[in-house]
């Protein structure tokens, strides 16, 4: 089961190298010169050390305090500039209504000093479950975090979380990247491609709140949990910190994000289901579904037609398979929906499309922008 890790109810808290120098000498006898070489291996790294991270992040750090009609709340975020804007999970400042998301009433920001002021939001974005407010920073000494970057994370690094779990605020918590590249859930129905899997202690209160490589860099906001338990089974999640860029930039600008949409639900294509199928392509993006009326249906693009059981799955089969978007392979299952997210609404993007029939074309499809609902065109 997935689990938001934040906000947590009110009533939850009341319960509880260099080489040396080779010498040489004159000698008329020309004896040998013995040489000695010295080298010194330099780390790339200079290691995890968890307390140094938390000294260097922990003033960034707050907790995020939201009031709605139904009561209070609680969650993590991090300063992002020393104007006042804090990044948060738009699930911590935000609720379900009416099939729709609804600000808080008010949302106050206490600082590792216990300094508690309102804040304002800026604007969410729903898709990758992140929200950017602003406080007024006048009077205050903030401490904005640096922002790494997720594209070379290696599993097995070590990460540090930072956050108010259960309401106990500035909590570290230190474990690895269990894996890249995991598809989580959103506050609509697209996924979140490309999260950080993480085995550091994650707990509600703890979404919003940054995911830290060894130089305090925030590489990730921590998100949700897949528990059984309703509290951490060692199984958290992290939005990865090039997404977070990406929506800030636009919420920074207008309030809005937009994503690119091409209207198609895809299945990863492997060596031996395209044996079975007898397709002329190892990997790529096997069309089960279009759009009626989208950008893909628009273009040519087909989904499948037919059912088949292979291996433990079940496959829609008979359409089209993407192979390419503007020459990036599609090969792992999330490859399709990170590609086209990487455009913007309005652009056109030449797909490279292997046809039943085994013949191979380029189509052209001029995306449209996303919509909180698969199924609208």
């Amino acid at each position: 089961m997935t689990r938001w890790t934040a906000p947590i109810a009110a009533l939850l808290l009341l319960a509880f190298a260099g080489c040396g120098d080779s010498g040489s000498s004159s000698s008329s006898s020309l004896e040998p010169v013995e040489t000695t070489t010295q080298v010194v291996v330099q780390t790339a790294s200079r290691g995890f050390d968890p307390a140094e991270v938390y000294r260097e992040a922990a003033p960034g750090v707050v907790t995020i305090r939201t009031i709605f009609d139904a009561g209070a709340a609680e969650g993590s975020g991090f300063v992002l500039d020393t104007e006042g804007r804090i990044v948060t999970n738009a699930h911590v400042v935000t609720g379900e209504s009416g099939g729709g998301r609804e600000e808080a009433n008010s949302v106050f920001v206490e600082f590792p000093d216990r300094n508690v002021v309102p804040a304002e939001i800026v604007g969410f974005d729903p898709f990758a479950d992140i929200a950017l407010i602003k406080v007024k920073p006048d009077g205050f000494d903030l401490h904005p975090l640096k922002l790494g970057d997720d594209k070379d994370l290696i599993v097995g690094q070590p990460v540090a979380a930072i956050g108010s779990p259960f309401g106990e605020q500035q909590s570290l918590s230190v474990g690895i990247v269990s894996a890249t590249d995991r598809s989580v859930g959103s506050l609509t129905e697209f996924q979140i491609e490309g999260a950080i899997q993480t085995d550091a202690s994650i707990n509600p209160g703890n979404s919003g709140g940054p995911l830290l490589d060894a130089d305090a860099r925030v590489i990730g906001i921590n998100q949700q949990i897949e528990t059984n338990s309703g509290a951490n089974d060692g199984v958290g999640f992290a939005v990865p910190i090039s997404a977070v860029k990406r929506s800030v930039a636009q919420l920074k600008d207008g309030g809005k994000v937009e994503y690119a949409y091409i209207g198609v639900s895809s299945q990863a294509l492997y060596p031996q289901l395209a044996e079975k199928l007898g397709l002329d392509a190892d990997f790529g993006g096997l069309i089960a579904e279009v759009v009626s009326g989208g950008p893909a249906d628009q273009a040519g693009i087909e989904g499948g037609d037919e059912k088949l059981r292979f291996q433990a799955g079940a496959y829609r089969t008979g359409g089209d398979v993407i192979l390419k978007v503007e020459g990036h392979r599609v090969v792992r299952p999330d490859d399709l929906a990170r590609h086209i997210a990487s455009f913007e609404p309005g652009q056109t993007v030449t797909l490279e499309v292997l046809h039943d029939d085994g013949s191979r074309e380029d189509v052209e499809v001029t995306l449209g922008k996303r919509p909180e609902s698969r199924q609208a065109g």
